[in-house]
């Protein structure tokens, strides 16, 4: 079974996560997407952040319409800042060997990397998924960052459109639908009093309304 973990603040969560998470699954035959919002992210200012119940039901009530998406509450009920590394291996303890996990992030989460918990370690036990904005003409800066800040024994393979390492390391690269929603762009509009219709689920509008959340 080939299963992606897709960590986040989610404030809020919207259609853009959506459509993105969309056409990694399809894009890889991915059998499951597990999202996981962070209840305390170590690399993140936690200004205007909802709460973390919020943030959770934002996504659980958005996924119960789409098949084979879930979310998980593992970095909620930790206690301290959420680090990506125990996530990971909780999820590996819980399922066979034979199970192959994805670590699905932004070019921007990718690029800042050098400051998590254990990032070697996270490189050796799961295969990463970059997923990458619109049309990038060439990558030459993401195979600049992966030369300087964690191996210079990747290689590029063109046909596959990955990194490979001879360990058996592997990053790979997914062009997602460039689409221009940001929970950034969603916090500000209702901030503005500007409706956000049509840029997160029916019920995340619902959610933010009755808590008063962004204000």
């Amino acid at each position: 079974m080939n299963i992606g973990l897709f960590g986040g603040t989610f404030n809020p969560f919207h259609n853009g996560h959506i459509g993105i998470i969309e056409h990694v699954k399809k894009q890889f035959r991915l059998e499951k997407i597990f999202l996981i919002p962070s209840a305390t992210p170590p690399h993140k200012p936690d200004t205007n952040l909802a709460s973390a119940d919020d943030r959770f039901n934002m996504v659980k009530t958005s996924l119960e319409v789409l098949d084979d998406f879930f979310v998980s509450d593992k970095e909620l009920v930790r206690e301290g800042p959420s680090f990506t590394i125990d996530t990971i291996n909780e999820f590996k303890n819980e399922y066979e060997d034979s199970t192959c996990f994805y670590l699905l992030m932004g070019s921007d989460a990718f690029l800042d990397i050098t400051t998590w918990k254990h990032k070697d370690k996270i490189f050796e036990i799961v295969p990463i998924i970059i997923m990458l904005r619109g049309i990038w003409q060439n990558y030459d800066t993401i195979a600049s960052f992966i030369d300087e800040n964690i191996s210079k024994e990747y290689i590029f393979n063109k046909e596959d459109n990955c990194f490979c390492h001879k360990a058996k390391k592997i990053i790979k690269i997914c062009n997602v639908p460039k689409i221009d929603i940001s929970s950034t762009m969603i916090r500000k509009l209702v901030k503005n009093r500007k409706p956000i219709k049509g840029l997160v689920p029916k019920n995340v509008e619902k959610i933010i309304i009755r808590k008063d959340l962004y204000r």
